[in-house]
């Protein structure tokens, strides 16, 4: 069972991972691919939950009471966020920086546990983050000398991992009030999508895809990443522990880069590869002591 669930953490991990090769393949506005994303994944995900309801589980929590709406709620705001945020990153820097910086949400989970429930940090803990930030400098380093595009998209990279933790922080909670992974997706893509829908269409971009092919990429956004990347690695999350899990998930800048050079041509400097190894270590640093 643990092979399994380790195998199906990495293929979660890499469904994740083609997140901004679809958006930089879709012909409409980056918040609208974050809306599509969610709003094509939710009726599959209803159905999932209506299925798991039939069978005595799903929309109650595990222990058969309701669980409360409102860590539910905070979840899609924050994942709404996240998406808008992230997808606008992915159109000004590289795919690399922006899936990396997004990726010091391990950082920001441990110092919002510090800052509002007093948990202790350990020596280990500030030396990874240390290291992690250090490595965030070197990799946004070129795109700070040059300023203009690319410096926006790694800044907003980097606010993409403040509004992907607070979303990890209202799962938790959610999860602490018992609800179902089948309940929590559900809810939290539904809101999403409604939060998005309104500024998806105010915003001075295509909303609607233009051709066939560009409906197709949107329905990858949804089942690969948001359907099939977000649930293998929930059904991981529930057989192996945090800390092995959130290791392994940093497969995912990795194989994102992989394919951003294969498909895009966006190679990797010395310089950022080396900004981008120690982001990484310093994560994996920083996981080993909180």
């Amino acid at each position: 069972m643990n092979r399994v669930a380790f195998a199906c953490l990495l293929a979660g991990g890499c469904g994740i991972a083609f997140a901004p090769i679809f958006v930089r393949l879709a012909d409409t506005g980056p918040v609208a691919s974050a809306f599509w994303r969610c709003a094509l994944a939710v009726p599959l995900l209803w159905t999932w939950a209506l299925l798991r309801r039939e069978n005595g589980a799903g929309l109650q929590g595990q222990e058969g009471s309701p669980a409360p709406l409102a860590p539910l709620v905070l979840a899609g705001l924050f994942f709404a966020a996240d998406l808008g945020v992230w997808h606008f990153s992915i159109l000004y820097t590289s795919v690399a920086n922006a899936t990396v910086l997004a990726n010091l949400t391990p950082i920001v989970v441990t110092l919002a546990g510090w800052l509002f429930w007093k948990k202790a940090v350990t020596r280990t803990f500030l030396a990874g983050m240390f290291v992690a930030i250090a490595g965030m400098f070197v990799l946004v380093g070129p795109n700070f000398a040059a300023g203009g595009g690319p410096l926006l998209g790694d800044a907003l990279g980097a606010l993409t991992a403040v509004f992907y933790g607070s979303y990890f922080l209202a799962i938790k909670a959610a999860r602490d009030a018992r609800a179902s992974t089948a309940r929590l997706m559900a809810w939290s893509t539904t809101i999403t999508s409604l939060v998005l829908l309104p500024i998806a269409l105010l915003m001075p971009q295509p909303f609607l895809p233009s051709s066939t092919a560009g409906w197709l990429v949107l329905m990858g956004l949804a089942l690969v990443t948001q359907v099939l990347g977000q649930g293998l690695i929930a059904y991981a999350f529930a057989h192996l522990p945090a800390s092995l899990s959130s290791v392994s998930l940093l497969i995912q800048p990795v194989m994102a880069a992989l394919f951003a050079w294969a498909l895009f041509g966006e190679a990797i400097g010395p310089v950022q590869f080396t900004g981008a190894a120690l982001v990484l270590a310093g994560i994996w640093v920083s996981r080993k002591g909180s």
